[in-house]
Protein backbone atom coordinates (compact mmCIF):
# COMPACT_ATOMS: atom_id res chain seq x y z
CA UNK A 1 0.00 0.00 0.00
CA UNK A 2 1.06 3.67 -0.90
CA UNK A 3 1.76 6.33 1.94
CA UNK A 4 0.77 10.10 0.80
CA UNK A 5 3.30 12.95 -0.45
CA UNK A 6 4.68 15.02 2.66
CA UNK A 7 3.94 18.05 0.20
CA UNK A 8 7.17 19.55 1.32
CA UNK A 9 7.19 21.88 -1.52
CA UNK A 10 3.67 21.71 -2.74
CA UNK A 11 1.78 24.70 -2.64
CA UNK A 12 -2.04 24.89 -2.34
CA UNK A 13 -4.72 27.50 -3.15
CA UNK A 14 -6.43 29.23 -0.58
CA UNK A 15 -10.21 28.96 -0.84
CA UNK A 16 -10.85 32.38 1.05
CA UNK A 17 -8.18 34.78 -0.69
CA UNK A 18 -7.17 32.70 -3.92
CA UNK A 19 -3.58 33.20 -3.29
CA UNK A 20 -0.87 30.06 -3.21
CA UNK A 21 0.37 28.94 0.54
CA UNK A 22 2.61 26.17 1.51
CA UNK A 23 0.89 23.12 1.53
CA UNK A 24 1.69 21.78 5.15
CA UNK A 25 0.28 25.58 6.36
CA UNK A 26 -3.10 25.41 5.08
CA UNK A 27 -5.65 24.12 7.88
CA UNK A 28 -9.57 23.20 7.46
CA UNK A 29 -12.16 25.54 8.46
CA UNK A 30 -15.37 24.48 10.60
CA UNK A 31 -17.24 25.31 6.82
CA UNK A 32 -15.01 23.14 4.91
CA UNK A 33 -12.88 25.87 3.48
CA UNK A 34 -9.38 24.96 3.15
CA UNK A 35 -7.51 28.62 4.61
CA UNK A 36 -3.69 29.51 5.14
CA UNK A 37 -3.21 29.80 9.00
CA UNK A 38 -3.47 33.70 8.90
CA UNK A 39 -6.54 33.61 7.56
CA UNK A 40 -8.23 30.90 9.86
CA UNK A 41 -11.47 32.17 11.43
CA UNK A 42 -13.22 30.50 14.13
CA UNK A 43 -16.57 29.21 14.54
CA UNK A 44 -18.77 32.28 15.86
CA UNK A 45 -20.55 31.59 19.29
CA UNK A 46 -23.88 32.26 17.78
CA UNK A 47 -23.34 29.28 15.38
CA UNK A 48 -23.14 26.86 18.14
CA UNK A 49 -26.33 25.93 18.40
CA UNK A 50 -26.95 23.87 22.64
CA UNK A 51 -29.89 21.91 23.88
CA UNK A 52 -32.07 24.18 26.45
CA UNK A 53 -34.84 23.03 28.21
CA UNK A 54 -38.08 24.54 28.07
CA UNK A 55 -38.98 26.39 31.44
CA UNK A 56 -40.97 24.81 34.07
CA UNK A 57 -44.33 25.47 33.73
CA UNK A 58 -46.09 23.71 36.76
CA UNK A 59 -44.80 22.73 39.89
CA UNK A 60 -44.48 19.52 40.77
CA UNK A 61 -45.96 19.21 44.60
CA UNK A 62 -48.49 22.73 43.88
CA UNK A 63 -49.90 23.74 47.62
CA UNK A 64 -53.20 26.23 47.38
CA UNK A 65 -52.05 29.51 47.90
CA UNK A 66 -52.84 30.71 52.04
CA UNK A 67 -54.78 34.26 52.54
CA UNK A 68 -51.92 36.61 53.80
CA UNK A 69 -54.39 39.15 55.87
CA UNK A 70 -52.45 41.78 53.93
CA UNK A 71 -55.32 43.99 52.36
CA UNK A 72 -54.37 47.67 50.98
CA UNK A 73 -57.12 50.38 50.37
CA UNK A 74 -56.76 53.57 49.14
CA UNK A 75 -59.55 55.79 49.85
CA UNK A 76 -60.44 58.26 46.62
CA UNK A 77 -60.14 61.01 48.92
CA UNK A 78 -56.16 60.79 48.44
CA UNK A 79 -56.48 61.04 45.18
CA UNK A 80 -55.37 64.02 43.21
CA UNK A 81 -58.15 66.67 44.12
CA UNK A 82 -56.30 70.04 42.45
CA UNK A 83 -58.85 71.76 40.64
CA UNK A 84 -62.51 70.37 40.84
CA UNK A 85 -63.85 67.71 43.34
CA UNK A 86 -63.09 64.49 41.73
CA UNK A 87 -60.19 65.61 38.97
CA UNK A 88 -58.01 63.64 38.30
CA UNK A 89 -55.33 66.59 37.62
CA UNK A 90 -51.48 65.69 38.61
CA UNK A 91 -50.54 67.65 41.58
CA UNK A 92 -47.01 70.50 40.75
CA UNK A 93 -45.13 67.94 42.93
CA UNK A 94 -45.38 63.84 43.64
CA UNK A 95 -44.74 64.24 47.21
CA UNK A 96 -47.02 66.84 47.64
CA UNK A 97 -49.87 64.05 47.01
CA UNK A 98 -48.04 60.85 48.15
CA UNK A 99 -47.76 62.27 51.79
CA UNK A 100 -51.19 61.23 51.88
CA UNK A 101 -51.25 58.18 50.90
CA UNK A 102 -50.10 55.27 53.38
CA UNK A 103 -50.68 51.51 52.99
CA UNK A 104 -51.19 49.64 56.85
CA UNK A 105 -50.83 46.13 57.06
CA UNK A 106 -50.47 43.92 60.17
CA UNK A 107 -49.33 39.96 59.93
CA UNK A 108 -48.99 38.14 63.08
CA UNK A 109 -47.09 40.31 65.04
CA UNK A 110 -45.77 42.42 62.30
CA UNK A 111 -46.76 45.92 61.43
CA UNK A 112 -45.53 47.67 58.45
CA UNK A 113 -45.91 51.28 57.68
CA UNK A 114 -45.05 52.45 53.95
CA UNK A 115 -45.24 55.77 53.34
Amino acid sequence: MGTWATGKYALMISDRSGMAFPYREMVREWNGSWVHTTEFEKKQPQLLTYYHQADAVALRHPKPQKKSGIIVTLDPALWWTIGTPGSMAVPPTANEQNIKRVAKTALGKVSVVTT
